[in-house]
C-alpha cells in the first residue's frame, strides 16, 4: 500500500524487490551466486527514505559499517534500495563515484564494494530499450553492498566466470521485452 503522500511502504518496496530477485536475478540465472543467500535469509533489503544525495550518501555509510560488522552467516549482502533519490540514471551513474570514494574513505577497499541496479539501467553503447540492459534493471534505484571475500570465492568455485555477462545478454535477448513483461504477470 502506498502511503498517503502516494510513495510505496518499504514493505511495498521490499516485497517488488523480492519478486524481482526471485524471478529475475535467481529465476532467470543472471547472478548465479545470488540463490543461496537469498533462501538462507542473507540478504539484508534496507529502503533509504533520504530524498537527497547526500543523505544517501549518509546511508550508504552507515549500511557499509554494518555489513562490515555483521557476520557473513547472518548478513551476506545489503540491498541499499533508493526509490526517492537518483531516479535520473544519469545522476544516479555519477554518484557511483561517490560510492566508491565512500569505500575507500571508510577504510573498505579490498573488503566491500557496490554494485548497480536502476530501473533506467542503460550500458555504454546501447540504446535506451536494448533489452540487454535490463539484466541491471531493478524495480527501483538500489546500491548492492557485497563482500569482496565473498565474490572471491565464487570466482574461485565458479568455472567460467568471464561468461556469466554474454550468458545474461544472450538469456535477455533470448527472453525478449515480450517475454520479461511475462515474468512479471501473477
Amino acid at each position: 500500500m502506498n502511503t498517503p503522500n502516494g510513495i510505496p511502504s518499504d514493505e511495498q518496496v521490499i516485497a517488488t524487490t523480492r519478486t524481482w530477485l526471485e524471478r529475475a536475478v535467481i529465476g532467470q540465472q543472471l547472478c548465479p551466486f545470488a540463490a543461496a543467500p537469498y533462501r538462507h535469509d542473507r540478504v539484508r533489503f534496507c529502503v533509504s527514505s533520504q530524498r537527497s544525495a547526500d543523505g544517501l550518501l549518509e546511508d550508504l555509510a552507515r549500511e557499509l559499517q554494518l555489513l562490515r560488522d555483521t557476520d557473513p552467516l547472518q548478513c551476506e549482502t545489503t540491498l541499499l534500495i533508493h526509490p526517492q533519490v537518483l531516479t535520473n540514471f544519469l545522476d544516479y551513474n555519477d554518484f557511483l563515484d561517490v560510492c566508491d570514494a565512500a569505500v575507500a574513505e571508510l577504510g573498505l577497499e579490498g573488503e566491500l564494494q557496490v554494485a548497480s541496479f536502476h530501473p533506467n539501467y542503460r550500458f555504454a553503447g546501447t540504446t535506451k530499450q536494448d533489452i540487454t540492459n535490463f539484466t541491471n534493471r531493478s524495480p527501483y534505484p538500489m546500491l548492492h553492498l557485497l563482500r569482496e571475500a565473498s565474490i572471491a570465492r565464487a570466482v574461485a568455485t565458479f568455472p567460467g566466470i568471464e561468461d556469466i555477462g554474454p550468458k545474461n545478454m544472450e538469456t535477455l535477448r533470448r527472453l525478449g521485452h515480450e517475454g520479461w513483461r511475462r515474468l512479471w504477470v501473477d
